[in-house]
């Protein structure tokens, strides 16, 4: 068994060297491959931590009515923590309220002018609420309507926001099952060049398999080499790939922290290069040795 493997192992290696132009072709239809797959990994993780921003930023407050005592929305802050929609709540005291004001506007003179003329606190207590997921805000807002201490509420913003909620409900549930659809397409389009390539790799030995064939070389034999050759690809091709992707991560990573501040691209990359690396060469031996497989079983009828 050592020595057939061995032999199976030693054609693979020579078919790869030997056929240089196939296998150029085959490994940079592979290459191709993986930096779409790789690319899509990336994209994914992007795509995520935008909307992630996005939601961080999306909330639905409660303003209490001037005359609101501070112990009432406390209790109020403490029922919104028990429900399971809640993920946090942030309570600002008309004090806050106005330290933030302030330093919002700290360089508009009028602005910080005026507020010093004044003799009180306008602002509002308030209640920041965010839901673990978007289409909860609008159970956590009828709870809040239904509340027994509603007659405090100056206003709640939920009205305001709805729209932008169920966008971004709407962009997250969309974006998930467009990357899942695209990931499987272009998987299979992967998939099905690879295999046309390996095929015509298969076909320009078509002699040599005959003669095998008939001094009684068992199927096994013969695809076996073919195997190995799509493994050498699968493994080349990871490394080759990443090596492509590398600079071109560290290029565009200062471009998609302008879009996305809370991406560190480079970081998340550098971080992670051996499971990426490791996902790759996964993909890329799968690939191939599958592609070889089936092309072998149909087209040889070994």
């Amino acid at each position: 068994m050592l020595i057939i493997l061995s032999r199976i192992v030693k054609y693979g290696l020579t078919n790869f060297w030997r056929n240089s132009w196939l296998s150029v072709a085959t490994l940079s239809i592979i290459i191709l491959a993986l930096i779409v797959f790789g690319g899509l990994i990336i994209f994914s993780t992007l795509t995520n931590t935008a909307l992630e921003s996005v939601q961080e930023k999306i909330d639905i407050s409660v303003y209490f009515k001037s005359d609101a005592p501070e112990d009432d929305i406390l209790n109020v802050k403490k029922s919104l923590e028990t429900l399971a929609e809640v993920k946090i709540v942030e309570y600002i005291s008309k004090d806050e309220a106005l330290a933030i004001f302030k330093e919002r506007h700290a360089d508009d003179a009028a602005i910080s002018q005026s507020i010093e003329e004044l003799t009180e606190n306008p602002l509002l207590a308030s209640l920041n609420i965010k839901a673990r997921q978007p289409e909860q805000y609008a159970s956590i807002a009828e709870y809040l309507e239904n509340s027994s201490l509603s007659e405090r509420f100056e206003k709640i913003t939920y009205a305001q926001n709805a729209i932008v909620i169920d966008r971004l409900g709407k962009i997250i549930d969309t974006s998930q099952k467009g990357g899942f659809v695209l990931i499987v397409f272009l998987a299979m389009v992967s998939i099905l060049v690879t295999f046309n390539t390996i095929r015509l790799a298969i076909y320009s030995s078509r002699d040599e398999i005959s003669i095998m064939r008939f001094v009684g070389a068992s199927n096994s034999f013969i695809r076996g080499p073919y195997v190995v050759e799509g493994i050498v690809f699968g493994l080349l091709a990871a490394v080759l790939s990443m090596a492509i992707m590398t600079p071109a991560v560290l290029f565009v990573s200062p471009y998609i922290k302008v879009f996305i501040p809370e991406m560190e691209l480079w970081t998340y990359f550098t971080s992670n290069f051996f499971f990426l690396l490791l996902y790759q060469a996964i993909f890329g031996v799968a690939l191939g040795a599958v592609s070889s497989v089936i092309a072998t079983r149909k087209y040889l009828r070994v």
